[in-house]
C-alpha cells in the first residue's frame, strides 16, 4: 500500500492551492451542465426557451444550459420525469394526457406515476395560431384550402393534429383528401412558404412572429380565422376546451401595412410551459426563475414578441404544481398563485 508522507512544505502548498481556488472568479469554476429540450427553430417555444438558456448562462455562473431542439415534447416530458433531462417544454394538454394515460400514453402504464414527478417552472403563451396566406393567392378563408398545399405543422406533432381538426371542423376539409398536408419541419416550412412553395402556412406563435414579420416586409399577407358562425360548432368547441387552449385574437395591423385583414382575426390560442423534475434543486430553480423574468423585462423593448411572457402569465392555465423554487420566486414577484400551483 502506498503511503503519503505529509511534510510542513506539502501542507503549506495544499493550503496555498485551496486559498487560490477560493479567490478565483466564479466564472472560472466548473459549471453544472443542464439539458433543456424544446421544439425546433421557427417556433415561439424555441425562441422563449433559448432566451431562458441564454439569460441563465449569462447571469448565473454556476450553471450552463444546453438546448436540445430535436424530438417531440411528448417524449421530452418522459425524459424530464425520469430525471434524464433537467428542463423541457410541455403543455397543459400534454400534462393531462400523461396523467390520465390517454392518446400517445394509452399503453404506458407508468405514465400517471411519471406525471406526478413533473413540476412547473413557468407557463407562457405559445401564441395564437397564425394561418397565413399571400394576398395574391386569393385565399381568404379556410374553405379556400381545397386543392392547395398546406403546412399544418410537423407530422405527428400537436400543431399538426390541432390544425387538421380545425380545418375539418370549420371547412369540412380533410388532410390528404381535400388538400395536400405538406410534411416539413418548422424551419423548412417557413423557408418553403417564403419561397412561394406553400399556399397556406400555420404556426402557433406570439405576434409579431419574427418569421412572418420578415415575410410581411415585402409581401401582402392575410390571416385566416374562425368565422363567428362556426365558433359554437362541436369540433371547434372540442379544440377550445382542451387544457391550455382557448379562443385568441390576432390583431389587425400586428404585421404592419402589408397585413391585409380589415379587422382582428379570431383563432386558437395555446399555453405551454417549462417543466422540471420534482427533485430539481430548489435554490437553483429559484435563482433561474428570478433571473429569467428580470432578463426578459430588460429585453422587451428590443424583442417585442417577448412582451407576452410575464410573471403573471407563468401561472396561466396551470395544471401542475409549481416547483418550490419557482413558487418562491413568483410569490416574490407579486404573482397570485392558484391552488393547483401549490400542489
Amino acid at each position: 500500500m502506498t503511503r503519503t508522507k505529509l511534510t510542513r512544505r506539502s501542507v503549506l502548498a495544499s493550503a496555498a492551492a485551496a486559498s487560490a481556488l477560493a479567490v478565483l472568479p466564479r466564472a472560472a469554476m466548473a459549471k453544472e451542465l443542464l439539458r433543456m429540450s424544446t421544439l425546433g427553430p421557427g417556433t415561439s417555444p424555441n425562441l422563449v426557451m433559448t432566451t431562458f438558456a441564454n439569460i441563465i448562462n449569462r447571469e448565473l455562473n454556476d450553471y450552463e444550459i444546453q438546448v436540445n431542439a430535436t424530438g417531440a415534447a411528448t417524449r421530452h416530458v418522459l425524459e424530464v420525469a425520469a430525471g434524464k433531462t433537467a428542463f423541457c417544454m410541455s403543455s397543459p394538454s400534454v400534462n393531462a394526457l400523461m396523467a390520465n394515460q390517454k392518446a400517445m400514453y394509452a399503453k404506458m402504464d407508468q405514465a400517471p406515476e411519471l406525471a406526478k414527478k413533473l413540476r412547473a417552472v413557468a407557463n407562457f403563451p405559445m401564441g395564437v395560431y397564425h394561418i397565413a396566406a399571400y394576398e395574391a393567392s386569393g385565399i381568404t378563408s379556410l374553405e379556400d384550402a381545397r386543392g392547395k398545399r398546406v403546412f399544418l405543422g410537423p407530422p405527428g406533432g400537436a400543431a399538426y393534429a390541432t390544425m387538421e381538426q380545425l380545418f375539418k371542423a370549420v371547412a369540412g376539409l380533410e388532410a390528404g383528401k381535400n388538400y395536400e398536408a405538406v410534411k416539413l419541419g418548422w424551419d423548412a416550412a417557413a423557408a418553403s412558404f417564403q419561397d412561394g412553395n406553400l399556399d397556406i402556412y400555420c404556426n402557433p406563435t406570439n405576434a409579431p412572429s419574427p418569421v412572418l414579420t420578415q415575410i410581411a416586409v415585402t409581401n401582402a399577407i392575410r390571416f385566416l380565422g374562425i368565422p363567428e358562425d362556426k365558433l359554437d360548432v362541436e369540433g371547434v368547441q372540442a379544440l377550445v376546451k382542451r387544457p391550455g387552449f382557448g379562443l385568441g385574437t390576432l390583431p389587425a395591423g400586428a404585421y404592419g401595412e402589408n397585413q391585409m385583414n380589415d379587422g382582428d382575426t379570431t383563432t386558437l390560442r395555446v399555453t405551454v410551459g417549462i417543466v422540471t423534475n420534482d427533485t430539481a434543486d430548489e435554490e437553483m430553480v429559484y435563482e433561474m426563475t428570478k433571473a429569467f423574468f428580470a432578463g426578459i423585462k430588460e429585453m422587451g423593448e428590443s424583442a417585442p414578441w417577448l412582451r407576452a411572457v410575464t410573471p403573471e402569465g407563468a401561472v396561466a392555465d396551470l395544471n401542475l404544481p409549481l416547483h418550490p423554487g419557482a413558487l418562491r420566486a413568483l410569490e416574490e414577484l407579486g404573482v397570485s398563485i392558484p391552488d393547483v400551483g401549490r400542489g
